[in-house]
């Protein structure tokens, strides 16, 4: 097929525009250091590394593993589903603690209760709610202490002990109000029992206990990298008087205190990253 002159010089110069505007806007953007596709950025140690005593907390049981099909669905291999049991006695109260990590392009929907212990045969009680938790350690800030560059607030810290060397780090801990979003569950088989799940995120040294919230921390424009981290513990309580949701929010906010140092040790050491951004390094 030939093209009349007259449509052939439009079809080229359409192309000459398209072109150029592709070009102008891969220059702007480096201009503004705005990066949409986003680097990886790797742990700094497995997950599986995480200290089998935290607290008083102790390891019950193995380690759950996933068959590829539910790391497929999962969209990542880097996880960790382990319980921990009070004084190592499950009478005295179970929590399950499950991370996945994502990296990369930030295009993963986190699984999450409400989406999918539905599937598995739960019945959800009401809508989920936002459970603030008070954890003393967000509040121990050094007065040398990096900023984050997104909000301008400085990094809260803490010290890790090496169980083994007994050798001490400080570690950043995430900037933001410390917050879960709590869902609770009957099983139909435990009419007795109900069960809550909660979770939270900490993505590009930040946290939220949103879904949204997540894809926003984790897709700044101006990040070269991101990552996100789910945070996810549940338990089952008795039906009585006594609230679940006051007894699941005063375990997880121990176990959380404990956790949290351990955790922000394996994840990237996003100040040191933000820092090496501004310097060029």
């Amino acid at each position: 097929m030939r093209f009349v002159p007259s449509v052939r010089t439009a079809f080229v110069a359409l192309l000459v525009t398209l072109a150029a505007g592709g070009l102008g806007l891969r220059a702007a953007m480096k201009s503004l250091d705005v990066y949409l596709r986003k680097e990886p950025v790797p742990l700094r140690a497995d997950f599986g590394s995480i200290p089998s005593t935290l607290g008083r907390w102790q390891k019950f049981g193995e380690d759950q593993q996933m068959d590829a099909a539910m790391v497929e669905s999962l969209g990542t291999d880097k996880y960790l589903t382990r319980s921990y049991a009070l004084d190592g006695d499950p009478a005295k109260g179970v929590l399950m603690l499950h991370l996945a990590y994502y990296t990369g392009m930030i295009d993963t929907v986190p699984h999450i209760p409400e989406r999918c212990w539905g599937a598995g045969g739960l019945v959800q009680r009401g809508d989920p709610e936002r459970l603030p938790l008070e954890l003393p350690i967000m509040r121990s800030i050094a007065a040398d202490a990096p900023v984050n560059n997104a909000t301008g607030s400085p990094y809260p810290s803490a010290i890790v002990v090496d169980p083994v060397t007994r050798a001490e780090e400080r570690v950043a801990l995430p900037v933001g109000e410390m917050a879960m979003t709590l869902t609770t569950f009957q099983d139909p088989r435990s009419p007795k029992l109900e069960q809550l799940g909660g979770y939270l995120f900490i993505a590009n040294g930040r946290c939220t206990e949103s879904t949204f919230g997540v894809r926003s921390l984790a897709f700044n424009l101006t990040d070269r990298a991101a990552y996100f981290c789910k945070v996810q513990l549940s338990a089952r309580y008795p039906v009585g008087d006594t609230p679940s949701a006051q007894a699941f929010r005063a375990q997880s906010e121990d176990f959380l205190t404990q956790l949290l140092p351990h955790l922000m040790r394996r994840l990237p050491d996003w100040p040191a990253l933000e820092r090496a951004a501004r310097t060029g390094a």
